[in-house]
């Protein structure tokens, strides 16, 4: 075994944990064995008081379960060289060098190329799918434990559905292999399409099948500017719209299902139909186009809305994407109930940056033209660390290989030179919808000072600071609860 692969923890089936000498014997306690699967089936930290409630409500002492249960664990995972039980006095998780979990490595495969998998590993990946994940611990929490467990079962299920349609279809399957594949997915999908003669373009992309349970009903349309340029939308949930405006990057198929987004969509979306879309160049939306600037940024956000026959609704605006809308609420203020600005700015790099920092930032274009779509995550990593430098290391590797996926390596440097000449602080005075405007106080992407400017400058706008370096918040840190319960108020005050 390689010295950076010597740690493996399976979930498919019951939990295990080996290593070069074999078999690592588990806690006897049923709760220390589910906490330890759901960090490293998450992937990420967790808070110490959510884990707590998750596993230990009822002692008298939760907090002293949880030390015990860490205790138990650091034998199983840690090594004298080599800590992966990270616990501070917030977060707990458990990542680092040297571990690998089955379900992580079997669905990378899946993404890599499915295509190109051999027949054999196909049929394998099969087998290992049909396994019930984390069999045994499906009492070992509360609710909020058993429905994380219910989904990422229905997802590996969905996994599986995807797997046994490539075997149906698979031209080195025999006819016998072939109907037992078939009549396997018949079984697992009943309602679904099965055909085994169905092209690969006529079927959704592998990660698709890897979407939460909650996001089943998620409805994608599309819709054409005046452009003619295609932008792909997508909506969720039900009761009063909240649009989201694009911001660097997004792929709506894909977005919801991650670290980064994921929790700060569903909190949003809990009560709402949620509106978000790809702007021209990224996602699902049309990257070969003509125009990639500001005013289209503006017409794609038009199209959406009209499209979806809104006629009031507020904005969320994440970073760029609070200039769009800024300029959108001038030009509509009979259509915007109001602005929700995160890591907002007015005017691009070009118009404020010193010579050096354009010269920096002229060298990053380059570099992102000749590396972004290699595999060196390196070219990539340059954004990921500054748009969120206190995340865990698992979240910055998931955001790295997320940005390749959502656009070219031309692209992404036309990005990166439309968002410079952004400028509508002459637009700022001009909004009339109620405002908010949230800003990280230590953000590396966007100086806290650039949204102080914002809100000074818009009518009766409440400016927020919160206590966090990353320009896109996770949902493991204080400022991030602190960010969605800002929002939920300002949304329930102004009535909109």
């Amino acid at each position: 075994m390689s010295g950076t692969d010597d740690l493996r923890i399976s979930v498919l089936g019951e939990l295990s944990v080996s290593d070069a000498c074999g078999e690592v014997p588990l806690p006897a306690s049923r709760k220390a064995r589910a906490l330890l699967a759901f960090l490293v089936t998450t992937g990420r930290p967790h808070r110490r008081e959510r884990l707590c409630e998750m596993f230990w409500d009822m002692p008298d002492d939760p907090k002293a379960a949880l030390r015990w249960a860490l205790s138990k664990l650091r034998k199983v995972v840690d090594r004298d060289d080599r800590p992966r039980l990270i616990a501070d006095r917030e977060r707990v998780g458990v990542y680092g060098a040297g571990l690998s979990v089955d379900l992580h490595a079997l669905r990378a495969r899946l993404r890599e190329d499915p295509d190109a998998m051999a027949l054999a590993e196909l049929e394998d990946a099969a087998e290992r799918l049909g396994a019930v994940v984390l069999d045994g611990l499906d009492t070992a929490g509360d609710s909020a434990f058993r429905s994380w467990l219910m989904a990422e079962r229905e997802d590996v299920a969905a996994d599986r559905i995807e797997v046994l349609r490539r075997l149906a279809r698979h031209p080195g399957a025999s006819r016998t292999a072939a109907e037992k594949w078939r009549r396997l997915l018949d079984e697992a999908d009943p309602e679904g399409e099965t055909a085994p003669d169905a092209p690969p373009a006529a079927r959704p992309a592998f990660e698709a099948a890897d979407l939460r349970a909650h996001l089943r009903n998620q409805r994608i349309g599309f819709c054409t500017t005046a452009d003619g340029t295609n932008i792909a939308y997508a909506t969720v949930g039900q009761g009063a719209p909240l649009v989201k405006a694009a911001n660097w990057l997004t792929h709506i198929e894909h977005d919801w299902k991650t670290p980064i987004w994921g929790a700060c969509f569903a909190e949003i979306a809990r009560d709402r139909t949620f509106v978000r879309y790809d702007e021209r160049g990224c996602g699902l939306s049309d990257w070969h186009v003509d125009r990639l600037d500001f005013a289209s940024f503006v017409d794609d956000l038009e199209a959406v809305v009209d499209k979806l026959g809104l006629k009031r609704f507020p904005l969320l605006c994440i970073s760029q994407g609070a200039a769009v809308c800024i300029e959108y609420a001038v030009r509509h203020p009979e259509r915007v109930s109001g602005l929700i600005l995160i890591g907002a700015y007015a005017a691009g790099w070009r118009l404020h940056a010193t010579v050096e920092e354009i010269a920096r930032r002229e060298a990053v274009r380059q570099l992102t033209e000749l590396g972004w779509g290699t595999d060196n995550a390196a070219y990539r990593h340059i954004f990921s660390q500054t748009f969120m430098p206190d995340a865990a290391p698992d979240d910055l590797s998931w955001f790295d290989a997320f940005q390749r996926l959502t656009t070219s390596a031309s692209n992404a440097a036309r990005f990166q030179d439309a968002f410079g000449d952004i400028d509508v602080r002459h637009r700022l005075t001009e909004v009339r919808a109620p405002t908010i405007v949230l800003h990280a106080v230590r953000d590396q992407r966007i100086p806290v000072d650039q949204g102080r400017t914002i809100a000074a400058a818009i009518p009766d706008a409440r400016f927020v600071p919160l206590d966090s370096a990353n320009h896109v918040l996770v949902d493991y840190e204080p400022a991030w609860a602190d960010c969605m319960a800002r929002i939920r108020d300002f949304l329930t005050e102004v009535a909109i």
